[in-house]
Parts: C-alpha cells; structure tokens; sequence
C-alpha cells in the first residue's frame, strides 16, 4: 500500500496534504521579477499554493498592484 505520493502538486500523506518542497525550490530559484510578465508568472506559481500561505491576497497584493495597466514601477537591478 502506498504510504504517501504526490497527486496534482501536493503530497498526500496520512498527515494530509501537505507543500511539495521541490516545487517550493523552482519558486525560490525564479529569477528576479524584472518584467511584468515574471511578476505575472511568479504570482501564478506562488498562487498555486496559496492555501498554505496565511494572508497570501494581502501579502500579494503589493505586486498584483504591479500588473496594472498604469502602475508606475521601474524594473531595474
């Protein structure tokens, strides 16, 4: 009988379901946001887990903010 696996992302287990760490590492490892399309991009990853993440609208929302048409951001080093 299998004891835990990862199904759609998560890893099931007796415990629940519970983070795939490997996927957290491609997150962490995402370059820097430079464009809107990386913010975009970052937003879609980080929001796949988002019922792990306590306030994860209220903390996003500074960079969702980002995604707008007329948002004065400068992307620089």
């Amino acid at each position: 009988m299998v004891k835990e696996g990862i199904v759609l992302g998560h890893k099931i287990s007796k415990k629940g379901i519970e983070v795939d760490m490997e996927k957290i590492e491609v997150i962490s490892k995402l370059p820097h946001l430079t464009t809107v399309k990386g913010i975009r991009s970052f937003l879609g990853h980080a929001g796949f887990y988002r019922r792990f993440i306590k306030d994860f609208s209220k903390i996003s929302r500074p960079m969702t903010h980002l995604l707008d048409k007329n948002s004065p951001f400068i992307f620089s080093n």
